[in-house]
């Protein structure tokens, strides 16, 4: 079994990830994990992308989670490389983690996430952040 999910350093990306692994440990599935940073912190940028992925595949490997990670490309949209990914990897499943919007938000979810709900042809787990 594979397994998709898409990783940003946020409490969203962090419960996916989360529930990702749950998943994965549950049904010995490979994680497939499209890495990128929180684009919202001051020091997203200070380690490369590549650096970013080789530190979540080495934590994935102490947690004993078969794994692929991926460095998210910049120059594609993030919903594009989710589904490429879940469609090339045999995907039984996606995991994306939501964000809390506000009423008006809601009316839009999140592009990322309403492209990957939408048009995954997997079944897509939607994971709220923790809470605190």
């Amino acid at each position: 079994m594979n397994i998709v999910v898409g990783h940003v350093q946020t409490p969203e990306g962090e419960a996916a990830l989360d529930a990702a692994v749950a998943q994965a440990r549950v049904s010995d599935a490979v994680l497939h994990v499209i890495s990128g940073p929180d684009t919202g912190a001051d020091n997203a940028f200070d380690i490369s992308l590549e650096q970013h992925a080789d530190a979540l595949g080495a934590r994935l490997d102490a947690l004993h989670v078969r794994n692929v990670v991926y460095a998210h490309d910049p120059t594609l949209d993030p919903a594009d490389e989710i589904l490429d990914r879940a469609r090339t990897a045999g995907a039984e499943l996606v995991v994306i983690g939501l964000r809390r919007r506000s009423p008006v938000g809601k009316l839009f979810l999140g592009s990322t996430a309403q492209r990957v709900l939408l048009e995954a042809d997997a079944p897509v787990l939607a994971v709220k952040r923790h809470p605190t």
